[in-house]
């Protein structure tokens, strides 16, 4: 009995795992001007650990990243291997699947092992797969940055760190943290 409830513990932890990951996300690039430029940032993306496949709009510069099951993803590596190929990131929209999960403005979630702080938002419960575009600095441009600035009254946004405003961090490392909207 006990053998068969270590299994249903196991596959529960296993589903949970896998509910609680991003499945894949739209990147839009900027500062692509050529086919050079193009394949340089999908050779960049492809190096990801956790990138399973890439497909590519080369008309709107948009690279579709499709992510490994069960791999955490890190959202700043992938802006960070755009700008590694000399780009920037224009729009980054996660999908992520939620089972019940109520959010409002100003929500703090973790989800795939990341912080996400859900701003300019309404009241609701989300279920299935869900866009939420990233909306911090370097992942969106400075007027909408500055748009989103004025929605909050929370540090966290300016710093994309965890503040007194979001947890109490008693002199820790603050943790990042990652403000999305739906």
């Amino acid at each position: 009995m006990k053998f068969f409830s270590l299994i249903l513990l196991a596959l529960g932890i296993t589903f949970a795992a896998q509910a609680q990951q991003f499945k894949k996300a739209s990147l839009h690039a900027s500062g692509l001007t050529c086919a050079m430029c193009s394949k340089a940032t999908y050779e960049s993306l492809a190096s990801l650990p956790f990138v399973d496949k890439i497909d590519t709009d080369l008309d709107n510069t948009t690279f579709i990243l499709i992510f490994k099951p069960n791999v955490p993803v890190n959202i700043d590596a992938i802006k960070n291997k755009v700008e590694d190929a000399g780009f920037s990131v224009a729009k980054l929209v996660m999908t992520a699947n939620f089972d019940g999960v109520a959010v409002k403005n100003d929500t703090h979630i973790n989800y795939g092992g990341s912080t996400l702080h859900f701003m300019n938002v309404k009241d609701q419960t989300l279920n299935g797969d869900q866009q939420l575009t990233v909306i911090d600095k370097d992942f969106v441009s400075s007027k909408q940055f500055k748009k989103f600035s004025s929605a909050t009254t929370m540090a966290c946004y300016q710093t994309g760190k965890m503040e007194n405003c979001c947890h109490k961090t008693d002199g820790a490392t603050a943790q990042r943290i990652y403000h999305v909207t739906i």
